[in-house]
């Protein structure tokens, strides 16, 4: 486990949040590798906090399946399996499948720019070479997206899955090569959705999912070896 540095943010937050959001970053971003255990003492001392807030992260974490007990070793973080990958990708196809039609008959001129802006900040985050900005960027594309649908239970479910999705997201975004790929994808299913194109926008956002499942496979494939 690397050095730990308590999460900062913009907006002030409970303690257990920020130890929540400082060991999910380390999670997410490899400080924490999966299969390592998450000792309530240790990860107290690191931090400077009592146990408490360590406790109440890892059983949020666990909800979000970044952590999982193992039977007389407790809480350790969750390795990525193709199986809960495929799992999650399958979901995440269908729904989002879902969201850019109903955004094809939906979206208003104030979201079409919004999914614009939204597009850009993403491009200008990929130059910035930063992983965890990266993503951040792309969950915000996608949410744009997800608002353009007017469906408010769609919405809540996409956000609900969206926990889940992050860690896969993370594990795509850290191949460079992979980065300007993404660029085009989002530009492609933007392109679909401002024409209205319906049959475009679920094979673009279709396309883009694939590609994700593929090279994250590649890469679990990889670190076997």
């Amino acid at each position: 486990m690397k050095e730990l540095t308590l999460y900062v943010s913009e907006e002030s937050m409970p303690l257990r949040e920020v130890v929540f959001h400082t060991l999910r970053n380390a999670i997410l971003t490899g400080d924490i590798e999966p299969g390592e255990r998450l000792m309530e003492i240790k990860l107290a001392q690191k931090l400077g906090v009592s146990r408490t807030p360590i406790r109440e992260a890892i059983r949020k974490l666990e909800l979000e399946g970044l952590v999982v007990m193992a039977p007389r070793r407790g809480a350790q973080v969750a390795k990525i399996t193709k199986n809960d990958m495929t799992e999650v990708l399958e979901v995440r196809a269908v729904l989002e499948g879902l969201a850019v039609e109903l955004a094809c008959d939906k979206i208003t001129k104030q979201q079409l720019a919004q999914m614009h802006v939204e597009m850009v900040a993403f491009e200008k985050a990929v130059k910035s070479n930063d992983p965890v900005a990266i993503a951040e960027r792309d969950v915000k594309f996608h949410d744009a997206i997800y608002h353009a649908t007017g469906n408010r239970r769609l919405v809540q479910i996409l956000n609900n899955l969206r926990e889940q999705m992050y860690r896969y997201r993370m594990e795509y975004i850290k191949d460079e090569d992979k980065r300007h790929e993404l660029v085009k994808e989002h530009r492609k299913i933007v392109e679909a959705i401002e024409q209205g194109d319906r049959k475009k926008a679920k094979e673009s956002i279709a396309l883009h999912i694939q590609n994700q499942e593929k090279s994250i496979i590649e890469n679990l494939e990889k670190e076997k070896k």
